[in-house]
């Protein structure tokens, strides 16, 4: 377990997956990251590459060649992801690719998170480094779950999500069996920017959003105000989830999605995929932002 503190917030990563496992305030006892109760879901932000969510059938074609691959790719829960470099505001962790990589992702790669804790807020920048000589197709995204409710006092039906613009916008719905979306959506804002938690929206799995204006999201208390805020500029899908009457929600920034139902399992064509040239690094950072009413 690595930390980092200023005068403000402690944050805690886990080496295995460089899973970020807590942030709390300094200055009280108030926490803000679930805390993997193993009886419900024993994770508390995974980090998400080379795929978001499923493949159909666990399985992606390249270049005729068959890939196995499980949920969410391979970061998470990775005990080979090592600590790179570590300064009094940032930890840096990473993983080169391996034998054991090439079997289900057949990329030269070296895979990078970090956290740089500034003030209230927690910055996470992806990186990914193209090592091999032809062009690297892939995803990334995060899995962050924070606590719901924070205080006592309140009801996960207390608290709300709320955009920074006003919205229209339809969930693509994950057929339940495979976890692969499928060409129904239902309605979930119309014409404004509140999602009202509660124990039942998650009942037919993630919301997933594809079209959304807003590229920022704060987690709000009827009583409490905003307790957090999820700001993912680069991130044009986003997911939210909970498992079933859990006191916690995920709010997920993606650059990709799970497979369709109907796709043809070739990577260079799944939804979302990202391209990198070889020799190149890309980049892509989001910021959770804790509000300060809850620090002192």
């Amino acid at each position: 377990m690595y930390t980092l503190q200023n005068e403000l917030l402690k944050i805690a990563v886990k080496q295995s997956g460089a899973e970020l496992c807590a942030i709390d305030a300094v200055n009280n006892s108030n926490a803000f990251m679930w805390n993997a109760d193993p009886e419900i879901w024993a994770n508390f932000a995974p980090n998400l590459f080379p795929i978001i969510g499923a493949l159909k059938e666990d399985t992606m074609t390249f270049e005729g060649d068959a890939y196995n691959m499980t949920k969410h790719g391979f970061i998470r829960n990775n005990t080979a992801i090592k600590l790179e470099a570590q300064t009094d505001t940032t930890l840096s962790f990473s993983l080169l690719y391996s034998e054991a990589t090439l079997k289900q992702y057949p990329f030269k790669f070296k895979f990078t998170i970090a956290f740089e804790l500034i003030e209230n807020t927690i910055k996470v920048t992806h990186s990914v480094e193209n090592l091999d000589d032809k062009t690297l197709y892939f995803s990334v995204g995060g899995h962050p779950a924070f606590k719901c409710p924070v205080y006592e006092n309140e009801d996960y039906t207390d608290y709300y999500l709320e955009f920074e613009q006003k919205e229209t916008a339809e969930s693509y719905a994950l057929n339940m069996d495979s976890g692969l979306v499928t060409d129904n959506s239902f309605p979930v804002i119309s014409d404004g920017n509140k999602i009202p938690l509660h124990y039942d929206l998650f009942k037919e799995d993630a919301l997933i959003f594809k079209d959304l204006k807003s590229r920022k999201v704060a987690l709000r208390s009827k009583t409490n105000g905003t307790i957090l805020t999820v700001d993912y500029p680069e991130f044009p899908y986003l997911g939210i989830w909970a498992k079933p009457n859990a006191d916690y929600v995920c709010i997920e920034p993606w650059l990709g999605v799970a497979d369709h139902e109907n796709h043809n399992q070739d990577f260079k064509t799944k939804e979302g995929i990202q391209t990198l040239d070889s020799k190149l690094t890309f980049k892509a950072s989001y910021v959770i932002e804790i509000d300060k009413k809850h620090l002192v």
